[in-house]
């Protein structure tokens, strides 16, 4: 199957079907925050401004890769970048590999002049540099969508899993190392929903990373995706073996940020709302990114869509006002405790 029709039908399944993770989850919901009743500010005086990548955003969300390369996938990207643009939030594209495999499909990765002020960012799988992909590609992919960094996401599991799968891994870090070295704008490498670990993030951060993202466990199982791709009874049976490996994302992000103070963090995950973003930026992340649930609002309707962010948004600054947190910076310091399980749960 070609990449422009395995990309139809991950995002079809993913809509579809049921591929949450059957046991584990993000860690976020073992988090609650301290609540200060009394917290000698105004809500209006809330700042949830951020800035990374050089970027400042109006609240810390860059809104995940995810599509491109069909008609369908070009109208949701051209709706997920009016959004970010009228949000002043980031945006990923998803796997921007189809581009150069077929041309004809650029228009659908082509959001710069819908979103000109946006922090825009490409995307192509690292293991693909294993598989004759060079800096000059990654620099062309660049140029090609006017992105400000660019992706190179880590999917060990799914590649093994996929009957089209890459998983020559080898000699990977210093591949990434290169394009680090020769890329003309920052390199971010991320998971896509097994989480990052701190054997991992050293060697990304030795190979000069600008920022990493988690990307961890308890949102969307892509073992699980895959499996509903699969036709043999086998491969099906071993896909299921992996719907809960992984890391959860609150643990990656805490372990990640144990690894170095310094690297710029982005959470993702299976956040859902603004509360989750508060616990990220809580735990030591930097910025968040959401995937379902945006991709759901924009199927819906742009007012939908921009509704949903204006709600995110929200809920973040009621977090921080509940916290006595003005700004992101005091957001960090926030209390949090383990919260024990409800009756209901």
């Amino acid at each position: 199957m070609g990449t422009r029709a395995r990309k139809d039908d991950h995002l079809r399944i993913a809509l579809e079907q049921d591929v949450s993770f059957s046991e584990t989850t993000t860690g976020l919901e073992a988090l609650r925050f301290v609540h200060q009743a009394l917290p000698e500010m105004d809500l209006e005086d809330v700042d949830t401004s951020a800035t990374f990548l050089g970027h400042r955003l109006s609240f810390p969300l860059v809104i995940a890769s995810m599509t491109g390369g069909t008609q369908q996938a070009g109208a949701v990207n051209h709706a997920l970048a009016e959004a970010a643009q009228a949000a002043g939030i980031g945006m990923g594209l998803g796997s921007t590999r189809a581009m150069l495999e077929d041309p004809s499909v650029l228009e659908t990765f082509q959001v710069r002049r819908t979103a000109p002020d946006v922090l825009l960012l490409a995307n192509l799988g690292a293991v693909q540099l294993n598989y004759g992909y060079v800096v000059d590609d990654c620099q062309r992919l660049v140029e090609l969508t006017g992105a400000d960094a660019l992706y190179l996401h880590l999917n060990p599991l799914q590649e093994t899993l996929q009957p089209e799968g890459t998983t020559r891994f080898a000699d990977l870090a210093r591949r990434i190392g290169a394009v680090c070295a020769a890329l003309t704008v920052p390199v971010i490498v991320k998971e896509v929903g097994g989480g990052l670990s701190p054997r991992t993030a050293r060697m990304l951060i030795e190979a000069g990373v600008a920022a990493l993202d988690v990307a961890g466990a308890g949102g969307t199982s892509w073992s699980q995706v895959e499996m509903h791709r699969l036709t043999s009874p086998a491969d099906r049976e071993v896909a299921a073996g992996f719907r809960d490996w992984g890391i959860p994302t609150a643990t990656s992000i805490a372990m990640v940020r144990d690894v170095s103070a310094s690297i710029p963090l982005v959470a993702s995950g299976g956040l859902n709302t603004g509360i989750d973003i508060a616990k990220a930026i809580a735990l030591g992340a930097d910025v968040a990114s959401l995937a379902t649930p945006i991709l759901r609002a924009a199927l819906e309707s742009a007012e939908a869509l921009l509704s949903k962010i204006a709600v995110l948004r929200r809920q973040l600054a009621i977090a921080m006002f509940l916290t006595a947190s003005p700004d992101l910076k005091a957001l960090r310091r926030a209390p949090m405790v383990p919260d024990r399980p409800s009756r209901d749960r």
